[in-house]
């Protein structure tokens, strides 16, 4: 992943941005609202900050609707229960881990993420 040199405040706001997903763990729809709040607050304040933002929206959306879409498959084959939960296990430790980059002030990309917001 690309490092390049990132202002302190842009690697925290990068950060926090990664992080806020992390509300989805008390608030379901903090999983989206955390990024989208971080991206529509800050992202002109710095590419650093609207890149790691739409990269956190982006990949936290996909979560949500892979993890939709195995809850429905669910209802007729239990076992698609255990792989949303793993998805959704997965996206937060992404979501660490991605956070812990933007620290650093490294751009990040997740491994599996649509495209959304560009």
């Amino acid at each position: 992943m690309s490092k390049s040199i990132v202002n302190k405040d842009d690697k925290k706001w990068g950060m926090v941005a990664h992080l806020s997903a992390l509300a989805g763990i008390i608030f379901p729809l903090g999983i989206v609202l955390g990024p989208l709040i971080v991206w529509l607050l800050k992202r002109n304040e710095g590419k650093f900050i609207d890149d790691q933002a739409k990269e956190a929206l982006n990949f936290q959306i996909t979560v949500v609707i892979i993890s939709f879409v195995l809850v429905v498959l669910a209802a007729a084959f239990k076992p698609f229960m255990i792989l949303a939960a793993i998805v959704g296990i997965a996206g937060l430790i992404f979501a660490v881990i991605a956070g812990l980059k933007a620290k650093e002030g490294e751009k990040y990309r997740y491994p599996f993420s649509f495209r959304f917001i560009k």
